[in-house]
């Protein structure tokens, strides 16, 4: 399979009646899953929240930052997909022990998360069918948590536990939508492939977006590469010891070595020396 660079395509159409957002993200979710080593029965899942995540961020937030996340029953297990605005994203698996795949039941929810500039969060939650795919739980959460309609599907290729392809596509239905420009996107997404299929055949984001709009006159309004990159560095870590209170920032110091910390989303190692855990001690 031909390896291209992940990218994201905007465009509406010029009546005003649908706006669409086509991803691939092949190369960016297989780096998700090299950095997590997740079991073989959560890999498409994870795959489809990351490409899911970044679409909504690009259709709700395109200049915030966007997690999406899944909890198992009982809220036992966690997936997470971590949308920037720069174009750059990861993923987290959490599983309890011996678990290879979310617990499913009753009491799996969906939240999508966005950090507005003030940094508050602003969160919508939906219940998660475990059975069901993610992109049937993304629709749920557009229409019930931002009463907004959508048809998505996204998808994630697996072959011997290998990440071959990932992608999908947002269709957002607009206020000057009319009853015949809905007909004709209703009909034609029924007897659209799914996308899963596209990918297996390397379309391409571009492609995707052409067949959408097919004689629909339409807007590109723009074009951005996909990438995994993680936000964490010395700082952050530091930061994040500093919320610690005194006795345990105290127990660290225990043997005067370096505090070895690892970043559960990409697994780069820091190590904080025992002078800057004093420092944070004079500070608190």
């Amino acid at each position: 399979m031909v390896v291209t660079e992940d990218r994201v395509l905007r465009a509406m159409t010029d009546d005003a009646s649908f706006r669409v957002m086509t991803a691939i993200t092949t190369n960016t979710v297989a780096e998700v899953m090299k950095r997590q080593n997740p079991p073989s029965d959560e890999m498409a899942r994870l795959g489809d929240l990351l490409t899911g995540t970044i679409l909504i961020r690009e259709t709700m937030s395109p200049n915030l930052r966007v997690q999406g996340i899944l909890r198992g029953a009982g809220g036992k297990g966690t997936l997470v997909a971590d949308s920037h605005p720069d174009g750059t994203a990861r993923g987290l698996v959490s599983l309890p022990q011996g678990m290879t795949s979310l617990p499913a039941g009753s009491g799996a929810t969906l939240m999508m998360m966005r950090t507005l500039p003030n940094g508050k969060l602003h969160q919508g939650m939906v219940s998660y069918d475990s059975n069901a795919n993610v992109s049937e739980a993304l629709m749920r959460y557009m229409q019930e948590s931002e009463q907004i309609k959508t048809m998505i599907d996204v998808a994630c290729v697996v072959e011997q536990e290998q990440v071959v392809a990932a992608g999908g596509f947002i269709v957002q239905l607009l206020p000057e939508l009319t009853e015949s420009q809905l007909a004709i996107m209703t009909e034609r997404l029924s007897d659209f492939p799914p996308m899963g299929k596209l990918l297996r055949n390397e379309a391409t984001a571009s492609q995707v977006l052409d067949e959408l709009l097919y004689a629909m006159p339409n807007t590109r309004l723009g074009d951005s590469p996909l990438r995994f990159d993680c936000k964490c560095s010395q700082t952050r870590v530091v930061a994040s010891l500093a919320t610690l209170d005194r006795n345990e920032l105290g127990n660290l110091l225990t043997d005067g070595h370096p505090i070895e910390i690892c970043c559960d989303f990409c697994g780069k190692e820091y190590a904080i020396t025992a002078e800057q855990v004093r420092g944070l001690l004079r500070e608190s």
